[in-house]
């Protein structure tokens, strides 16, 4: 690829959500992408990103990206143990001063809010290590910030969707949910509008702020596999009662299944101007539905290709 004049832009994580944002990104910036996975160069190169070799677990292959480029998008999820995330803690070492860096968090950071409407400025609580990690990082990006004079931007973000990303294998096996009662809501969002999302925040985030990236869906758990379930033709799952459902699923499944609250959207839409392609996870169901009437390859995306 020849040299530029464009911007310099590194993406770290370049997953499934990362595939979305190289078609959004690739013509303002140069756009150099992270992989340790040496198979996945040529994939990264016909999406129009210069492969990078390099692995957040190993900081000495981190050297060649200091100072590469003013402009992060940093996708990686922490490594799966501890509570602290050693990944961005090798990252902030190369960061330069003055960069722009987007976070992509989670919305596990709140913990359990009783199905509360949770505002960014309520205070972190995670309840589960995962959740500590991504606090972890969060605090440590927020250091970086302060003392490099670099604009962070974090998104926490809930549930991701999409045509590979839908629950059918948990329906088809007949795992059950739980009753009403004992339900949590749970919040959505399009990968194909987190893609666009992370775009957006590169040049409308307001420095050091946080945005949950949610659609407009006010759900339970329960009923978002209903309406999946429904669409898909499959049989919708069996309720129980909290108390026996917990000797039937997996602890970090449970774990998902007790955490209840609704995300505010209003920073996203009134700061960074965002209108969702679907802002119901009804909306990307029913084009489901219309275009295998049509006999039409189904595809839930509105854009290209896990953050």
């Amino acid at each position: 690829m020849k040299k530029t004049g464009r911007p310099r832009l590194l993406i770290l994580g370049c997953g499934d959500v990362g595939m979305r944002l190289l078609p959004l990104v690739r013509e303002r910036f140069r756009v150099f992408a992270v992989t340790s996975q040496l198979e996945r160069r040529d994939a990264l190169r016909a999406a129009g990103a210069i492969p990078i070799v390099a692995n957040l677990d190993e900081p000495h292959t981190l050297a060649r990206l200091a100072g590469l480029a003013p402009h992060i998008i940093h996708l990686a999820p922490p490594q799966s143990d501890g509570v602290t995330d050693r990944r961005t803690r090798n990252l902030i070492r190369i960061l330069p001063e003055h960069a722009t860096v987007v976070y992509v968090s989670t919305s596990g950071v709140y913990g359990d809010c009783g199905g509360a409407l949770v505002p960014e400025t309520r205070p972190v609580n995670p309840t589960n290590v995962r959740a500590r990690r991504r606090v972890d990082a969060e605090q440590c990006l927020r250091a970086w910030a302060r003392r490099n004079m670099g604009r962070l931007g974090i998104l926490r973000v809930p549930g991701i969707y999409g045509a590979d990303r839908l629950p059918i294998e948990r329906l088809k096996k007949g795992t059950p949910a739980l009753i009403d009662a004992d339900d949590v809501y749970t919040n959505h969002i399009h990968a194909d509008d987190l893609a666009r999302i992370v775009a957006t925040a590169l040049f409308r985030l307001q420095p050091n702020r946080s945005v949950h990236t949610v659609d407009d869906s006010d759900m339970k758990m329960a009923a978002y596999f209903d309406l999946v379930a429904d669409t898909f033709g499959l049989a919708r799952p069996p309720r129980l009662p909290r108390a026996q459902l917990k000797d039937i699923v997996s602890p970090m499944l449970l774990s998902f299944m007790s955490e209840s609250r609704r995300l505010s959207n209003r920073r996203m839409k009134e700061e960074l101007g965002i209108r969702l392609l679907y802002p119901q996870v009804a909306d990307a169901l029913r084009d489901h539905h219309l275009a295998s009437a049509r006999d039409v390859p189904v595809k839930l995306s509105a854009g290209p290709n896990n953050a």
